[in-house]
């Protein structure tokens, strides 16, 4: 097999099993999930997973993001899209053109909805969405 050729979209190039505890700085190429506590920053061009019983206090620049549970503090960029499903809790402000949360999630902070760039700077005209556990508004009025 070559070693240049691409990962299939569902392997997992890198995993932080539960029990497992790491604070620093994390760039990854492919898809990685974490299941454990990590403090610190992530960056990459490619998947994160959050996985359920993680602890992840960072802030986090990557190009997919899924938290399929666990708990996320601190800001979240994704170039392509954020993905939160419950059990999942995120508390800080997220950022990503397509934006998915599942009716469970605990989510506290605010959303923009606009194409990022390799900075992190928005793109465009953004729609900003303000949510709590208790529901969700959008300029003003709430929804479902």
């Amino acid at each position: 097999m070559d070693q240049h050729q691409p990962l299939p979209a569902t392997e997992i190039t890198a995993l932080l099993g539960r029990g497992t505890q790491f604070e620093g700085k994390l760039h990854f190429e492919g898809r990685v999930r974490l299941d454990g506590v990590f403090k610190g920053e992530i960056r990459s061009d490619d998947t994160l997973i959050v996985g359920d019983g993680a602890e992840v206090n960072a802030e986090i620049d990557v190009a997919t993001v899924i938290v399929r549970g666990g708990i996320v503090h601190g800001n979240v960029r994704a170039k392509t899209c954020i993905e939160i499903h419950a059990p999942g809790k995120l508390i800080g402000n997220i950022h990503s053109p397509s934006v998915f949360i599942d009716r469970g999630v605990e989510f506290q902070g605010s959303c923009r909805m606009d194409p990022v760039d390799a900075n992190g700077k928005a793109l465009a005209t953004s729609s900003v969405l303000t949510a709590t556990a208790g529901g969700a508004t959008r300029g003003g009025q709430a929804s479902a």
